[in-house]
Protein backbone atom coordinates (compact mmCIF):
# COMPACT_ATOMS: atom_id res chain seq x y z
CA UNK A 1 0.00 0.00 0.00
CA UNK A 2 1.49 3.38 -1.33
CA UNK A 3 2.09 5.49 1.83
CA UNK A 4 1.20 9.03 2.07
CA UNK A 5 3.66 11.97 2.42
CA UNK A 6 4.78 12.64 5.21
CA UNK A 7 3.61 16.51 5.79
CA UNK A 8 6.15 16.98 8.77
CA UNK A 9 8.96 16.25 6.78
CA UNK A 10 11.14 19.29 6.41
CA UNK A 11 11.54 21.38 3.07
CA UNK A 12 13.85 20.42 0.37
CA UNK A 13 16.87 23.13 0.58
CA UNK A 14 16.39 26.21 -1.90
CA UNK A 15 19.40 26.82 -4.64
CA UNK A 16 19.39 29.96 -5.86
CA UNK A 17 21.14 30.32 -9.37
CA UNK A 18 22.02 33.90 -10.50
CA UNK A 19 22.67 34.87 -13.88
CA UNK A 20 23.67 38.69 -15.00
CA UNK A 21 22.62 39.67 -18.28
CA UNK A 22 22.88 41.99 -20.72
CA UNK A 23 21.77 42.40 -24.48
CA UNK A 24 21.95 38.73 -24.52
CA UNK A 25 18.87 37.73 -25.88
CA UNK A 26 19.97 34.98 -27.94
CA UNK A 27 21.61 32.96 -25.06
CA UNK A 28 19.37 33.59 -22.22
CA UNK A 29 17.06 30.51 -23.59
CA UNK A 30 19.67 28.02 -24.19
CA UNK A 31 21.21 28.97 -20.88
CA UNK A 32 17.93 28.11 -18.96
CA UNK A 33 17.17 24.89 -20.55
CA UNK A 34 20.51 23.67 -19.63
CA UNK A 35 20.14 24.89 -15.93
CA UNK A 36 16.92 23.03 -16.03
CA UNK A 37 18.08 20.18 -17.22
CA UNK A 38 20.49 19.94 -14.24
CA UNK A 39 17.96 21.12 -11.66
CA UNK A 40 15.50 19.06 -12.56
CA UNK A 41 17.60 15.75 -12.26
CA UNK A 42 18.46 17.15 -9.01
CA UNK A 43 15.64 15.70 -7.15
CA UNK A 44 16.91 16.82 -3.15
CA UNK A 45 16.75 20.54 -3.69
CA UNK A 46 14.21 23.63 -4.86
CA UNK A 47 15.73 25.96 -7.25
CA UNK A 48 15.08 29.35 -8.52
CA UNK A 49 16.96 30.76 -11.67
CA UNK A 50 17.13 34.56 -10.75
CA UNK A 51 18.32 36.83 -13.59
CA UNK A 52 19.04 40.26 -13.26
CA UNK A 53 18.84 42.45 -16.36
CA UNK A 54 21.90 45.55 -16.59
CA UNK A 55 19.07 47.42 -18.59
CA UNK A 56 19.20 46.15 -21.88
CA UNK A 57 18.76 47.27 -25.60
CA UNK A 58 17.67 44.23 -26.85
CA UNK A 59 15.10 41.24 -26.22
CA UNK A 60 16.50 40.39 -23.82
CA UNK A 61 13.42 41.41 -21.08
CA UNK A 62 11.19 40.38 -23.11
CA UNK A 63 12.59 36.83 -23.97
CA UNK A 64 13.10 36.28 -19.92
CA UNK A 65 9.48 37.57 -19.28
CA UNK A 66 8.30 34.90 -21.57
CA UNK A 67 10.34 32.14 -19.82
CA UNK A 68 9.24 33.44 -16.58
CA UNK A 69 5.26 33.15 -17.52
CA UNK A 70 5.98 29.70 -18.50
CA UNK A 71 8.00 28.40 -15.18
CA UNK A 72 7.69 30.17 -11.97
CA UNK A 73 11.34 28.48 -11.23
CA UNK A 74 12.69 31.81 -12.99
CA UNK A 75 12.66 35.38 -11.82
CA UNK A 76 13.64 38.44 -13.24
CA UNK A 77 15.44 41.62 -11.68
CA UNK A 78 15.35 44.79 -14.03
CA UNK A 79 18.17 47.14 -13.11
CA UNK A 80 16.89 50.96 -13.94
CA UNK A 81 19.77 51.40 -16.09
CA UNK A 82 23.49 49.68 -16.12
CA UNK A 83 25.00 49.76 -13.25
CA UNK A 84 28.42 47.65 -14.60
CA UNK A 85 29.18 43.86 -14.85
CA UNK A 86 30.20 44.00 -10.84
CA UNK A 87 27.73 45.56 -8.41
CA UNK A 88 24.61 43.91 -10.62
CA UNK A 89 25.85 39.98 -10.02
CA UNK A 90 25.79 40.68 -6.31
CA UNK A 91 23.20 42.64 -6.21
CA UNK A 92 21.33 39.62 -7.01
CA UNK A 93 23.23 37.49 -5.08
CA UNK A 94 22.33 39.45 -1.70
CA UNK A 95 18.74 39.05 -3.30
CA UNK A 96 18.60 35.51 -3.66
CA UNK A 97 16.61 33.47 -1.07
CA UNK A 98 18.81 29.82 -1.25
CA UNK A 99 20.86 27.95 1.17
CA UNK A 100 23.55 28.13 -1.59
CA UNK A 101 23.78 30.50 -4.55
CA UNK A 102 25.74 29.84 -7.57
CA UNK A 103 26.36 33.11 -10.15
CA UNK A 104 27.08 32.37 -13.83
CA UNK A 105 27.20 34.12 -16.32
CA UNK A 106 24.98 34.69 -19.31
CA UNK A 107 26.89 33.95 -22.08
CA UNK A 108 27.29 29.88 -21.90
CA UNK A 109 30.95 30.34 -21.15
CA UNK A 110 30.41 28.96 -17.82
CA UNK A 111 29.18 25.43 -18.28
CA UNK A 112 26.15 24.73 -16.47
CA UNK A 113 26.80 20.84 -16.60
CA UNK A 114 28.84 21.99 -13.42
CA UNK A 115 26.08 23.17 -11.09
CA UNK A 116 25.93 19.03 -9.84
CA UNK A 117 29.63 19.10 -9.58
CA UNK A 118 29.65 22.00 -6.97
CA UNK A 119 26.48 20.69 -5.01
CA UNK A 120 28.52 17.44 -4.69
CA UNK A 121 31.32 19.52 -3.14
CA UNK A 122 28.83 21.83 -0.99
CA UNK A 123 27.59 18.53 0.49
CA UNK A 124 31.07 17.91 1.40
CA UNK A 125 31.19 20.27 3.79
CA UNK A 126 32.73 23.62 1.14
CA UNK A 127 31.21 26.80 1.91
CA UNK A 128 32.46 27.80 -1.41
CA UNK A 129 33.08 25.79 -4.97
CA UNK A 130 34.79 27.95 -7.62
CA UNK A 131 35.24 27.06 -10.68
CA UNK A 132 38.84 27.93 -11.92
CA UNK A 133 40.04 27.86 -15.98
CA UNK A 134 42.42 25.69 -16.46
CA UNK A 135 42.62 26.87 -20.58
CA UNK A 136 40.42 28.44 -23.29
CA UNK A 137 39.27 28.96 -26.61
CA UNK A 138 39.93 32.68 -26.24
CA UNK A 139 43.22 33.54 -28.34
CA UNK A 140 46.13 32.80 -26.92
CA UNK A 141 47.53 35.72 -25.74
CA UNK A 142 44.62 37.21 -23.96
CA UNK A 143 44.56 33.96 -22.16
CA UNK A 144 48.12 34.26 -20.92
CA UNK A 145 47.58 37.98 -20.25
CA UNK A 146 44.85 37.21 -17.56
CA UNK A 147 46.90 34.47 -16.25
CA UNK A 148 49.82 36.77 -15.66
CA UNK A 149 47.39 39.32 -13.68
CA UNK A 150 46.26 36.88 -11.97
CA UNK A 151 49.89 36.13 -11.09
CA UNK A 152 50.89 38.98 -10.22
CA UNK A 153 47.87 40.36 -8.21
CA UNK A 154 47.61 36.99 -5.94
CA UNK A 155 51.74 37.35 -5.42
CA UNK A 156 50.97 41.51 -4.27
CA UNK A 157 47.96 41.07 -2.59
CA UNK A 158 46.93 41.28 1.25
CA UNK A 159 44.76 38.08 1.23
CA UNK A 160 45.45 34.36 -0.89
CA UNK A 161 43.14 35.46 -3.98
CA UNK A 162 41.74 32.46 -6.33
CA UNK A 163 43.87 32.78 -9.55
CA UNK A 164 42.08 32.08 -12.96
CA UNK A 165 38.72 32.44 -11.32
CA UNK A 166 35.56 34.73 -12.98
CA UNK A 167 32.76 34.72 -10.19
CA UNK A 168 31.41 31.13 -11.15
CA UNK A 169 30.89 29.17 -8.45
CA UNK A 170 28.61 28.32 -5.57
CA UNK A 171 28.50 30.38 -2.15
CA UNK A 172 27.01 28.65 1.07
CA UNK A 173 24.18 31.46 2.41
CA UNK A 174 26.83 32.17 5.25
CA UNK A 175 29.42 33.12 2.97
CA UNK A 176 27.11 35.69 1.44
CA UNK A 177 26.03 37.32 4.79
CA UNK A 178 29.80 37.73 5.67
CA UNK A 179 30.01 39.62 2.07
CA UNK A 180 27.43 41.74 3.01
CA UNK A 181 28.94 43.11 6.45
CA UNK A 182 31.78 44.27 3.80
CA UNK A 183 29.57 46.94 2.84
CA UNK A 184 31.15 47.42 -0.56
CA UNK A 185 29.50 49.63 -2.43
CA UNK A 186 31.33 48.84 -5.73
CA UNK A 187 32.08 45.04 -4.83
CA UNK A 188 35.42 43.27 -6.27
CA UNK A 189 33.77 39.56 -5.84
CA UNK A 190 36.90 37.63 -6.45
CA UNK A 191 38.53 39.22 -3.38
CA UNK A 192 35.78 39.31 -1.03
CA UNK A 193 35.60 35.71 -1.74
CA UNK A 194 38.43 35.46 -0.39
CA UNK A 195 38.14 37.70 2.63
CA UNK A 196 35.34 36.05 4.00
CA UNK A 197 37.96 33.16 5.16
CA UNK A 198 35.23 30.35 3.94
CA UNK A 199 36.52 26.69 2.82
CA UNK A 200 37.28 26.79 -0.75
CA UNK A 201 37.11 24.05 -3.52
CA UNK A 202 39.11 24.85 -7.13
CA UNK A 203 37.39 22.69 -9.94
CA UNK A 204 39.10 22.88 -12.91
CA UNK A 205 36.97 23.42 -16.79
CA UNK A 206 38.15 24.49 -19.53
CA UNK A 207 36.35 27.33 -21.24
CA UNK A 208 34.50 27.13 -24.03
CA UNK A 209 34.05 29.85 -26.34
CA UNK A 210 31.35 32.53 -26.77
CA UNK A 211 29.01 30.88 -29.94
CA UNK A 212 26.60 33.93 -29.56
CA UNK A 213 26.45 37.09 -29.57
CA UNK A 214 29.63 39.69 -28.99
CA UNK A 215 31.27 40.05 -25.48
CA UNK A 216 30.66 42.88 -23.45
CA UNK A 217 33.78 43.61 -21.94
CA UNK A 218 36.18 46.28 -23.74
CA UNK A 219 39.80 47.71 -22.47
CA UNK A 220 38.08 49.79 -20.35
CA UNK A 221 36.33 47.40 -18.41
CA UNK A 222 38.78 44.89 -18.10
CA UNK A 223 41.09 47.71 -17.17
CA UNK A 224 38.60 48.63 -14.16
CA UNK A 225 38.26 45.79 -13.08
CA UNK A 226 42.26 45.03 -12.66
CA UNK A 227 42.75 48.47 -11.30
CA UNK A 228 40.05 47.77 -8.61
CA UNK A 229 41.36 44.52 -7.73
CA UNK A 230 44.64 46.17 -7.38
CA UNK A 231 43.41 48.80 -5.11
CA UNK A 232 41.26 46.65 -3.21
CA UNK A 233 43.52 44.24 -1.96
CA UNK A 234 46.91 45.08 -2.10
CA UNK A 235 48.95 48.59 -1.18
CA UNK A 236 51.89 47.46 -2.90
CA UNK A 237 51.75 50.10 -6.05
CA UNK A 238 51.49 52.86 -3.26
CA UNK A 239 54.83 51.59 -1.50
CA UNK A 240 56.49 50.73 -4.81
CA UNK A 241 55.97 54.57 -6.14
CA UNK A 242 57.56 55.77 -2.94
CA UNK A 243 60.33 53.62 -3.09
CA UNK A 244 60.73 54.60 -6.64
CA UNK A 245 60.45 58.15 -6.16
CA UNK A 246 63.26 58.05 -3.48
CA UNK A 247 65.66 55.82 -5.61
CA UNK A 248 64.99 58.39 -8.15
CA UNK A 249 65.33 61.29 -6.31
CA UNK A 250 69.08 59.50 -4.72
CA UNK A 251 69.76 59.27 -8.39
CA UNK A 252 69.00 62.78 -9.46
CA UNK A 253 71.19 63.82 -6.44
CA UNK A 254 74.20 61.40 -7.77
CA UNK A 255 73.99 62.58 -11.36
CA UNK A 256 73.57 66.32 -10.30
CA UNK A 257 76.98 65.75 -8.14
CA UNK A 258 78.74 63.56 -10.92
CA UNK A 259 78.29 66.90 -13.54
CA UNK A 260 78.74 69.46 -10.88
CA UNK A 261 82.35 67.42 -10.21
CA UNK A 262 82.58 67.09 -13.84
CA UNK A 263 82.41 70.90 -14.35
CA UNK A 264 84.88 71.94 -11.62
CA UNK A 265 87.51 68.96 -13.27
CA UNK A 266 87.01 70.12 -16.86
CA UNK A 267 85.91 73.37 -16.69
CA UNK A 268 86.65 75.09 -19.81
CA UNK A 269 86.48 71.84 -22.29
CA UNK A 270 83.21 70.48 -20.20
CA UNK A 271 79.47 71.40 -21.58
CA UNK A 272 76.28 70.29 -20.06
CA UNK A 273 74.55 70.25 -23.51
CA UNK A 274 70.76 70.67 -23.66
CA UNK A 275 70.07 67.05 -24.70
CA UNK A 276 70.34 65.28 -21.19
CA UNK A 277 67.96 68.47 -19.52
CA UNK A 278 65.54 67.67 -22.62
CA UNK A 279 65.67 63.94 -22.28
CA UNK A 280 66.20 64.12 -17.87
CA UNK A 281 62.66 66.60 -17.86
CA UNK A 282 60.34 64.25 -20.14
CA UNK A 283 61.92 61.10 -18.13
CA UNK A 284 60.48 62.40 -14.63
CA UNK A 285 57.86 64.31 -15.99
CA UNK A 286 56.32 60.84 -17.36
CA UNK A 287 57.43 59.34 -13.93
CA UNK A 288 55.41 61.76 -11.71
CA UNK A 289 52.16 61.05 -14.31
CA UNK A 290 52.35 57.51 -13.92
CA UNK A 291 52.30 58.48 -9.93
CA UNK A 292 49.77 60.49 -9.93
CA UNK A 293 47.38 58.09 -11.92
CA UNK A 294 48.86 55.25 -9.02
CA UNK A 295 47.34 57.63 -6.33
CA UNK A 296 44.37 58.91 -8.54
CA UNK A 297 43.04 55.09 -8.52
CA UNK A 298 43.43 54.90 -4.73
CA UNK A 299 41.64 58.13 -4.57
CA UNK A 300 38.73 57.09 -6.78
CA UNK A 301 38.46 53.84 -4.70
CA UNK A 302 38.59 55.94 -1.55
CA UNK A 303 35.76 58.28 -3.22
CA UNK A 304 33.49 55.12 -4.52
CA UNK A 305 33.32 53.81 -0.74
CA UNK A 306 32.74 57.77 0.56
CA UNK A 307 29.93 57.99 -1.33
CA UNK A 308 28.49 54.70 -0.63
CA UNK A 309 25.57 54.55 -3.33
CA UNK A 310 23.76 51.16 -3.35
CA UNK A 311 24.53 48.44 -5.86
CA UNK A 312 21.36 49.09 -8.33
CA UNK A 313 18.86 50.86 -8.35
CA UNK A 314 15.78 47.95 -9.21
CA UNK A 315 13.26 49.24 -11.87
CA UNK A 316 11.09 46.13 -12.25
CA UNK A 317 11.08 42.67 -10.70
CA UNK A 318 9.15 39.23 -11.56
CA UNK A 319 7.74 36.09 -9.81
CA UNK A 320 9.24 37.31 -6.64
CA UNK A 321 7.10 38.08 -3.58
CA UNK A 322 4.86 40.69 -3.59
CA UNK A 323 4.15 42.41 -6.73
CA UNK A 324 6.22 45.83 -6.33
CA UNK A 325 9.86 46.17 -7.23
CA UNK A 326 12.40 47.19 -4.65
CA UNK A 327 14.66 50.21 -4.39
CA UNK A 328 17.61 49.03 -3.59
Amino acid sequence: MKQPPDSHAPPKPLISIVTPCFNEEHNVIELYRRVRAVMEAETSYRYEHIFIDNASTDQTVAVLKQLAADDRHVKIIVNAHNFGHLRSPVHALYEARGAARILMVSDLQDPPEMLAEFLRKWEEGFQIVVGVKSGSEEAKPMFLLRRLYYSVLARFAEVPLVQNFTGFGLYDRSVIRRMQRFGEPYPYLRGLVSETGGSICEIPYYQPLRKRGITKNNFYTLFDLAMLGMTSHSKVPLRFTTGLGFLLALLSLLVGLGYFIAKLVFWNSFTLGLAPLVIGVFWISSVQLFFLGVVGEYLGAVHTRVTNRPLVIERERVNFRGKRARLK
